[in-house]
């Protein structure tokens, strides 16, 4: 199945390549909504992330030519919009969000307005963490970089990544500790 979708994905490719809008459209659909929840983790704006997803397909089209599935075309995406978004966070110094998972009482009845509540504190707290904190907190933890992978990304050591992962960390902790959420690690 996963040969099937990949031929299907190069010849959609080559399409766009020969500049079909049809099927230009039609990879933008397949791919804009992770995209954009990529981007807005990393920007955490609404806005900037739609500018972000625009200007990365945009830019992705003008460049299919250099793409030779060596990987597969979402990889080659993602590459692209985190390469935008970090310049853009860099420009203005944006937010970045992320996910955790608030620790529950088991003793008591939550409700799913609770468990919501919740979350929505805990996203709003990481989008307080400062810039270096929230890029490195997501690209670990959202996007499954290993350190090593952040530190060429970012152009930064491996030890001033880990650094900012466990400093967001412990910024968080005390974020939601204000906020009397607690949560997991």
């Amino acid at each position: 199945m996963t040969k099937k979708k990949n031929s299907i994905n190069k010849s959609l490719i080559e399409e766009c390549k020969n500049g079909d809008s049809k099927a230009q459209f039609t990879l933008y659909s397949m791919y804009s909504r992770a995209m954009f929840n990529l981007a807005y983790r990393i920007v955490n704006s609404r806005e900037d992330a739609e500018d972000m997803l625009q200007e990365s397909f945009t830019d992705a089209f003008k460049n299919l030519g250099s793409f030779r599935f060596d990987s597969t075309f979402g990889a080659w995406l993602k590459k692209i919009v985190i390469n935008k978004c970090i310049n853009q966070v860099k420009k203005r110094k944006g937010k970045i969000i992320t996910n955790i998972i608030p620790e529950r009482d088991h003793n008591k009845e939550t409700s799913k307005l609770d468990i919501h509540n919740d979350i929505k504190k805990v996203v709003e707290g990481i989008g307080k963490l400062p810039d270096g904190y929230r890029l490195v907190f997501t690209l670990y933890l959202l996007e499954g970089y290993d350190h090593k992978e952040i530190s060429s990304i970012l152009d930064i050591t491996e030890s001033t990544s880990k650094t900012q992962y466990l400093r967001a960390k412990t910024r968080l902790r005390q974020i939601l500790t204000e906020e009397k959420i607690s949560w997991i690690n």
